[in-house]
């Protein structure tokens, strides 16, 4: 087993990365002053052994076969927005940012695909695919500081995964270097390949355990030419369920998001610190956020109407607001997006996102709320979700902060999940935070084949180590 704390002496190392990248590019230190390990401990200053900052796959390559040879962990950062602990560092780890290596390579409009490298921002990619009329469907809240790196190892997931899937289903080709500096680079741009095993879906979603992706090829669609969304109340689960079935035939597959925010939530979204107001009363146990996108703006839109006017003949809702302009759009999404508004109401704030079956979904929330209402230490619970796709977020309040009551909150959000099928992580990784937990989504058939290939890819495990799981 390497032993991570009994570096004797890490010169030798980092005179070697210096002589790889220059002085500038390995920052140690006073350097590291302004560095932070996440976007909400930008208060306290990195702690690392040094920050390293390449420019390209082959520095890549060199840093990571000689930290193999010095078995010295490393760490990666990307937009550090994680929600699972990934990005905690300590001082005796490297850390590996590919902030550098940030330019869109090529867009190719007859294949329909982008080609990044790993340090491109997610908001990036999306304003330059305004100038070729092309769409890049993955879209969240983090979309203005989350990497292309960093949403390919999580496999990130967001508002739009009902209609267009996960980040897997957008990868058609990725550079990946493995922890002993060998580099695979597959940069295809074709969908159909079923020469032998698809190797890139081995490092989307490893959390970069197994390899660092330091490029990507992107599947892209056409843009599409009208967005019609709209906020509706609804009053029963089943309605919500029924809501989605009927949306989602009506509009004849264009439906592409169906957002879910329980009541407590919207008022919380709504009200200050929140900047927006509700765009519907108070009062609905069920608010749904909906999007659809076509190819004709005033036929979409009337089609839009229509339904929910038939929706609401039907008894399936309450009451509804349409956005009719761009600003009602932003004003709309930005509700939804801005979970920061959340996190300001909450004192020693969680956060989950697991993912259970659709029908389960009312009753499971109803009675993990009830539960963790009734610790005391508990004094705010919201939830909201990607219902189309059965994944529920929690974010909750605490009065206290310490370890055995984070795990009791913990159980409580994730004891009947077993039984249900259902999952500890919807979008968001395993990382540190959510180790202990594994099993519950897992066999131990399938974590010890984690671990084989964690150990046949990283055999000194030097890869974002204590993520996902422990192997000695």
């Amino acid at each position: 087993m390497v032993n991570f704390n009994n570096l004797s002496d890490t010169s030798p190392l980092i005179e070697d990365l210096i002589k790889i990248l220059g002085a500038d590019k390995v920052l140690q230190g006073e350097k590291l002053t302004g560095r932070y390990e996440h976007i909400w401990t930008m208060s306290k200053s990195l702690d690392a052994l040094a920050v390293v900052l390449p420019e390209t796959t082959q520095e890549v390559s060199s840093i990571l076969s000689l930290c193999n040879q010095h078995n010295q962990p490393v760490t990666m950062h990307g937009g550090l927005t994680g929600l699972v602990g990934s990005t905690v560092t300590s001082k005796h780890e490297l850390v590996l940012s590919l902030e550098k290596m940030n330019t869109i390579i090529e867009v190719d409009k007859s294949s329909r695909t982008i080609t990044v490298e790993a340090g491109v921002i997610l908001e990036s990619i999306h304003e330059e695919l305004k100038n070729h009329d092309l769409l890049f469907p993955l879209n969240f809240g983090a979309k203005g500081s989350a990497q292309v790196g960093g949403f390919i190892s999580t496999n990130a997931g967001g508002l739009r995964v009902f209609r267009y899937g996960m980040t897997r289903e957008l990868v058609l080709g990725l550079e990946v270097v493995l922890a002993d500096g060998t580099i695979l680079s597959s940069l295809k741009k074709i969908i159909k390949d079923n020469s032998g095993y698809d190797l890139k879906q081995l490092f989307i979603g490893s959390e970069g355990t197994l390899g660092v992706v330091t490029k990507a090829v992107f599947k892209l669609v056409e843009a599409p030419r009208s967005r019609n969304s709209a906020w509706i109340a609804v009053n029963d689960f089943q309605q919500v369920i029924d809501l989605l079935k009927f949306l989602d035939a009506g509009l004849a597959g264009t439906l592409s998001g169906f957002e879910l925010v329980w009541s407590e939530t919207f008022e919380a979204l709504t009200s200050s610190p929140a900047t927006v107001k509700a765009p519907l009363a108070y009062g609905s146990p069920y608010y749904v956020l909906i999007e659809s996108l076509g190819g004709d703006q005033m036929k979409d839109q009337q089609q839009f109407e229509a339904l929910l006017a038939e929706a609401l003949e039907k008894k399936l809702i309450d009451d509804a607001a349409i956005a009719y302009t761009e600003s009602d759009l932003q004003w709309f999404w930005q509700i939804r997006e801005d979970v920061r508004v959340l996190i300001a109401q909450c004192t020693h704030n969680q956060q989950y996102d697991v993912s259970i079956s659709i029908p389960e979904i009312g009753n499971y929330v109803k009675e993990t709320r009830e539960q963790l209402m009734a610790i005391p230490e508990v004094d705010k619970v919201f939830a909201l979700g990607h219902l189309a796709d059965g994944n529920i977020h929690f974010s909750l309040s605490k009065t206290r902060e310490d370890d055995a009551l984070k795990h009791r909150v913990n159980q409580v959000i994730y004891a009947s999940l077993k039984d249900l099928g259902g999952s500890v992580s919807a979008e968001h990784g395993i990382g540190i935070d959510k180790k202990r937990y594994l099993s519950i989504s897992r066999t131990e058939e399938e974590i010890e084949v984690m671990r084989l290939l964690k150990k046949s890819l990283d055999p000194n495990g030097i890869l974002n180590r204590g993520r996902i799981l422990d192997v000695s």
